[in-house]
Order: C-alpha cells, then sequence, then structure tokens
C-alpha cells in the first residue's frame, strides 16, 4: 500500500499533517500516507491552506488543482490532485520513496 492511487483525473492523496511545526517540510511517512509537517497552526483553515500550497509545490501543479476532499479538521487529510495521472503517480513515488 502507498499514500496515493491514480484516479480519472489526477490522483488522490492520503496525508498525515503535523501542524505547528518549526518550518513546511516532509514528515514520516507511513505505510498508507505521506507525513508532511506544516508551519501554520491548525486555526481557521491556515494549516489547510498551507498545506494544499506545499503539496502543490512539490508536485509542481497550481493550488487550485490541489483540493482537500477529506479530514477537514483531523491530522488524517486526503488531497485530490488534477493533472496526469502517470506524471503525478510518478512524483508520488519519488516523494515516497525519497522519506521512507
Amino acid at each position: 500500500m502507498s499514500g496515493w492511487r491514480a484516479t480519472d483525473s489526477g490522483i488522490s492523496l492520503a496525508v498525515r499533517v503535523t501542524p505547528r511545526a518549526s518550518r513546511d517540510g516532509w514528515g514520516t511517512h507511513g505505510p498508507d500516507h505521506f507525513g508532511i509537517r506544516i508551519a501554520a497552526p491548525p486555526v481557521e483553515g491556515a494549516a489547510n491552506a498551507r498545506l494544499i500550497a506545499f503539496v502543490a509545490k512539490a508536485f509542481k501543479v497550481a493550488k487550485r488543482d490541489v483540493t482537500l476532499i477529506g479530514g477537514d479538521t483531523g491530522r488524517l487529510k486526503r488531497l485530490a490532485i488534477t493533472g496526469d495521472p502517470d506524471t503525478l503517480a510518478g512524483i508520488a513515488a519519488s516523494l515516497y520513496g525519497a522519506q521512507t
């Protein structure tokens, strides 16, 4: 199992977010999710907005192409990333493999 799966319009990404980190960055990945540290606090959507910007930059897509589809108020979240599924899956595999 991995932290992503291909969809018709891109990929779906499972993440475990740690807010209030010293800086944004990749955390420890689990068998079924990516770990991401976000510097923003989990207040009024600040951490979610920062997460979307961080993921968009990592996957080289616009912020509008990253959508939070689950886990709005929890640490475990699911994101949809719109784009070429093969390209996005390649980026996910590279990021996941580099951070295990």
